[in-house]
């Protein structure tokens, strides 16, 4: 991560500087757990660590076990060092015991008086609100900010693999309007931040802002945070504090991006060929869909023809069954026919009637009738041959008339060969019916 700290406008001296509430409770610390008599410097000390507490005491601890520091302090004599060491060994307990109280109350002070910018319930309106106060005070001549909360600021730049500039606007800083009114809103910063970053900003007196502020840990106003996508997670990258000047900041932000071009070109690499390999993928799985389609469609329609075939098949099946049935049935008819069929009179007997019959196929059947049989009976001579076809009709030559041999309703008893008006001698046709 890389880290500037910006130089004020008016040069003062470290004493003068004014401290806030937590730089000034860190120095108290710091001072209580190194033992060290010197203000001014545990303020250096702490400076040089960028108010890190936890990293200048570990580099303080080092000093006084020979290991030089990191920022090369003026080595202190070997008497104040073994006496700063006891004092501090012998002052542990007692400092340890002290804080942890003191967070335990203030732990549960949290509870009882609870901040009110920790409840977020209208980030976006925390967003809009300080835009709308921004413009209020400065104009709107500024880089363009992003509406929307901290999260969603986020999820676009990693989404669109941009940079994404933090500004927490502290209110009653006293840098903070000569920030805003000459840098931030100079013209070579709003184009230089338009063109090449997203740029979110809130005020810390609002709970969104409240919260960022409490994820960054900024230690001074103005404060700017850059933000990249860097080996799959959003990581601060850049933070600039305190008050700095157009040319200085459009710099430093030019030194953060060339640091990380880096990443974001292998990330955009990464991402184009993760993009590439999920096109591919889904070329892949469409036409393994539509083959599959097609296939389904080929064993579908072979289904079909094999169902359709087996449909006919058990259709001729069943018809060649319906006709066998039915010719057995036929078949069984005429025999039952011929059972039943009255005797053949004899050649001498006055009242028979000799009847030629001449069938479809061309053949000649003869026999003889009595005069007062029904009709029924030579319809039933017929219709117990073989030749015959199922259905047909008795027909005379000569007038032609069809000779009622069935009951029907009008005439439910057919007449006898005498009342049909046959004669001792006749030649009648039979007429296939089977067609119709």
């Amino acid at each position: 991560m890389t880290f500037f700290r910006a130089r004020r406008g008016k040069m003062a001296a470290p004493e003068e500087q004014e401290l806030s509430q937590a730089q000034t409770e860190k120095l108290l610390q710091f001072q209580d757990l190194t033992g060290l008599e010197s203000m001014d410097q545990c303020r250096r000390t702490l400076e040089q660590h960028n108010w890190n507490i936890e990293a200048a005491v570990q580099d303080r601890l080092n000093e006084q076990e020979g290991v030089p520091s990191v920022f090369n302090p003026p080595p202190a004599r070997p008497l104040q060092g073994l006496l700063g060491w006891s004092y501090y060994l012998i002052m542990l307990p007692f400092r340890l015991t002290y804080y942890t109280l003191l967070d335990i109350f203030r732990f549960a002070l949290r509870f009882i008086r609870p901040d009110p910018r920790g409840r977020v319930t209208d980030p976006v309106g925390d967003v809009m609100s300080f835009i709308h106060n921004f413009e209020e005070k400065y104009g709107r001549s500024h880089p363009v900010f992003y509406q929307g909360t901290y999260s969603q600021a986020l999820n676009d730049a990693k989404r669109e693999l941009r940079y994404l500039l933090v500004y927490l606007h502290g209110e009653d800083h006293q840098d903070t309007d000569e920030f805003c009114r000459t840098t931030l809103c100079s013209e070579e910063v709003l184009t230089f931040i338009n063109t090449r970053m997203l740029f979110w900003a809130c005020s810390t007196s609002k709970p969104e802002g409240y919260g960022v502020s409490q994820a960054l840990r900024e230690n001074t106003y103005p404060f700017l945070a850059m933000i990249m996508l860097k080996d799959r997670k959003m990581t601060v990258v850049g933070r600039l504090e305190g008050l700095i000047q157009p040319e200085d900041l459009i710099n430093q932000l030019t030194f953060i991006m060339e640091a990380n071009q880096t990443y974001l070109m292998s990330e955009r690499l990464e991402r184009e060929e993760r993009n590439q390999t999920q096109v591919l993928r889904q070329q892949q799985d469409e036409a393994y869909l539509a083959s599959l389609r097609a296939d389904q469609e080929k064993d579908r329609k072979k289904k079909e023809e094999q169902e359709q075939k087996r449909q006919e098949e058990e259709k001729a099946r069943q018809s060649v069954i319906a006709e066998e049935r039915r010719r057995r049935t036929l078949e069984e008819e005429k025999e039952r026919k011929s059972e039943c069929l009255p005797p053949e009179p004899p050649l001498d007997d006055p009242d028979s009637v000799k009847i030629v019959f001449k069938l479809p196929n061309d053949t000649r059947v003869e026999r003889r009738f009595l005069f007062d049989q029904s009709l029924t009976v030579i319809y039933d001579f017929l219709f117990s041959l073989k030749e015959t076809p199922e259905k047909f009709q008795i027909v005379t030559n000569f007038p032609r008339r069809v000779l009622p041999c069935l009951p029907k309703e009008e005439q439910p008893n057919p007449p006898t060969l005498l009342e049909a008006g046959l004669s001792r001698s006749e030649v009648l046709f039979v007429q296939d019916l089977t067609d119709d």
